[in-house]
């Protein structure tokens, strides 16, 4: 088989692979700047928090209409803004930080999440929910996506700026009379929705892996908001190609394939990256040196 057939044929001759790259390049649009901006908001394990918090709604939703798109949606979206709103009014009114608040509620969606899917359903539903199956998304999910990476696009586009502002300079957006806390419920609502598109994918354990990796990576590869929003879309969607390319042709997982291929990115960037990567610093440093 010639490289290009190595590369391209599965896409070509089988109409699911077409829908799973389409997927995940959607899910790069929408998940790539949220997780950016998690990442400067300093939030990142907040993503990681919010992903386990969709859980409990799913699985209400699978529990009511089994594995339907549009039940487990509406359910993974609502736990999910309960458990924001949640950590919210325990930060506000008692003397617990809201990571830690948030820490606390994600755990306990997981456990209720697992135990719900564990005693009305199977195992194989359990994999299902945790894990997902990108080879498996149909036309409904697809169009879910798509439309989820559509609103995420326009959402921050409206707030981007104040966002900016209240990701570097807080204090300035109050002095001029801004509500930093709607702009940060907009945005939580936004990582909800894009979290949801993802577990409809890579399952609600490995969503959160193509929303923060690459918003990592991109910090390595450029030094302005614009370059690390342009970095963070082409790392996401890069790990979706490669990674359903490795599911193909080494019958491996699609999810974890797919997060894992991002991982190496990551870890190829951390070594040649020109930002932030170790050989060109040393590089930099031999220059000066010299």
């Amino acid at each position: 088989m010639t490289v290009t057939g190595l590369l391209l044929s599965p896409f070509i001759e089988f109409g699911f692979m077409r829908r799973a790259l389409v997927g995940c390049f959607a899910l790069a649009l929408g998940c790539g700047p949220i997780g950016l901006f998690l990442v400067m908001r300093r939030m990142s394990l907040m993503g990681d928090a919010m992903s386990h918090a969709v859980l409990p709604g799913a699985a209400v939703g699978f529990i009511l209409a089994g594995l339907s798109l549009p039940a487990m949606s509406i359910g993974g979206f609502a736990a999910g803004v309960l458990v924001v709103i949640a950590a919210g009014v325990v930060t506000r009114y008692t003397t617990i930080k809201e990571d830690a608040s948030l820490a606390a509620f994600y755990l306990m969606s997981l456990g209720l999440g697992v135990l719900l899917v564990s005693h009305f359903g199977s195992n194989i539903d359990l994999i299902h929910i945790l894990f997902g199956s990108v080879l498996a998304v149909d036309d409904g999910a697809l169009l879910l996506v798509t439309a989820i990476a559509t609103l995420s696009m326009f959402g921050l586009a409206v707030i981007y700026r104040p966002l900016l502002l209240d990701s570097f300079d807080p204090m300035f957006l109050q002095s001029v009379g801004a509500r930093s806390n709607v702009y940060y419920l907009l945005f939580m609502v936004l990582v909800v929705l894009n979290l949801v598109a993802g577990f409809q994918a890579l399952g609600t354990l490995m969503a959160v892996g193509l929303m923060m990796i690459p918003a990592v990576t991109a910090r390595l590869w450029a030094n302005s908001i614009g370059r690390m929003l342009a970095v963070a879309v082409g790392v996401a969607m890069l790990a979706g190609y490669v990674g359903l390319l490795a599911s193909y042709h080494l019958d491996l997982p699609s999810g974890p394939a797919i997060v894992l291929s991002a991982g190496l990115i990551y870890l190829l960037s951390l070594f040649v990256a020109p930002q932030g990567g170790v050989l060109p610093r040393f590089i930099r440093g031999r220059h000066l040196s010299g």
